[in-house]
């Protein structure tokens, strides 16, 4: 709230801890790009926050002067949370349900209190600085903090490694380390694989007329159109069919979605990030097409913001193109399934009269939250996604 002038002071502002997903209820202040003091132009990066999915950088809503840092980086504070009161505008940020933890603020530190911690005593380090440690492998025992009362920072650890000597070449192979955005990525595993009860249905696809589709519509003219577009399509013109499957779980309820959007999983120098395509099962396959480049563009340049990967309630990961018959793949929290996407393979099946047909399939393996699925709605989904690869015109309809 905008503090009351007093002796014509500036009326400041809070700037909070914004809403950057729809399951946020907290994130890491990893980085402060302004100090007290600083002149703000409206639209300059302030400070860039991590949440579970990538690191984002938060804009200011209006030009101002910075008045006080309340947070300090490499801090974890729930959403709603004052970090900075300035000038200008403050941020509007939905604040959880629950009741938000008291944050404490930095206390004020003299000049010379960075000393290094006495033995025995715990380290002070923020989580950031923790995580960086362990990935580059810094020992935190002996680095002067610049954090309040000597608390150690990300940049102090950085700092740190920089200047430590080379460890020596080991039998057992090089430690390396990982920049942040991957470490998000593998902290969002890990989370699914602990709190995600999953089960998998499986089944083939034939997509012989599928592919022969493709090939009349990438000799039109048009826009090139790629098998993943097309089962992307399918899945979300499955959700279309068996909308009950269009939801995620969150705190013990459901959330339902009425846009049909999917994500796609694409592989960066970075790691595994998922753009999300808006109302796929609506979109038009060209279009589609259209969306699913610029969005693995996107990815694997590095420029995804948390709203291109917000949303949905289901991911497809398709290594048919790398030979792989088949995967497992891992939910993305918060959504609820994803779809695992094998190469074709020609196989013989008997038809009608018992005679052998060479066919082309696809193995789709689907992984399902069981906290939103059971086991029918599971192959209602699946079986809709199927019907839609092997009935192909279906995918060049817009409307459901």
């Amino acid at each position: 709230m905008p503090s009351s002038p007093a002796n014509n002071a500036p009326v400041l502002t809070d700037l909070v801890m914004p809403k950057l997903g729809l399951t946020m209820t907290e994130g890491v202040l990893a980085d402060w790009k302004v100090k007290p003091g600083d002149n703000v132009p409206a639209g300059a990066v302030i400070f860039v926050v991590e949440t579970d999915k990538i690191a984002n950088e938060v804009e200011a809503p209006s030009a101002g002067t910075i008045a006080e840092i309340l947070v300090q980086a490499g801090e974890t504070v729930p959403v709603g949370t004052p970090v900075a009161r300035w000038t200008g505008k403050g941020f509007i940020a939905e604040a959880p349900d629950a009741p938000e933890p008291a944050v404490e603020a930095p206390k004020p530190q003299a000049r010379g209190e960075n000393l290094p911690v006495a033995s025995g005593e715990r380290i002070r380090a923020t989580p950031l600085a923790r995580r960086i440690a362990r990935a580059q492998g810094v020992d935190l025992t002996g680095i002067i903090g610049s954090g309040p009362d000597g608390r150690i920072k990300a940049a102090d650890v950085e700092a740190a490694a920089k200047t430590a000597p080379a460890a020596p070449p080991s039998a057992e192979g090089e430690r390396m380390a990982l920049p942040a955005k991957y470490l998000s990525m593998v902290r969002r595993v890990v989370t699914a694989r602990r709190e995600i009860p999953d089960f998998q249905v499986v089944r083939a696809a034939d997509i012989g007329a599928l592919l022969d589709l493709r090939g009349q519509l990438n000799q039109s003219g048009g826009r090139k159109i790629s098998v993943n577009d097309m089962v992307l399509k399918a899945v979300g013109r499955a959700l279309l069919a068996v909308p009950r499957a269009n939801r995620i779980w969150d705190h013990d309820a459901h959330i339902a979605f009425a846009a049909t959007d999917v994500g796609m999983v694409v592989n960066s120098e970075d790691g595994l990030f998922i753009p999300i395509l808006r109302d796929a099962g609506r979109l038009p396959l060209d279009r589609l097409a259209g969306a699913s480049a610029a969005a693995a563009a996107k990815a694997r340049e590095g420029r995804l913001n948390a709203a291109d990967m917000t949303g949905g309630a289901i991911s497809v990961s398709n290594l048919g193109m790398f030979g792989a018959k088949a995967l497992t793949p891992i939910i993305s929290p918060p959504q609820s399934a994803i779809l695992g996407v094998g190469a074709v393979e020609q196989v013989f099946r008997p038809d009608s009269m018992g005679r052998p047909v060479l066919r082309q399939e696809m193995t789709l393996t689907l992984s399902c939250d069981h906290r939103v699925y059971d086991g029918v709605l599971a192959a209602r989904l699946l079986q809709a996604v199927a019907e839609a690869l092997e009935a192909p015109h279906s995918l060049l309809l817009t409307e459901g």
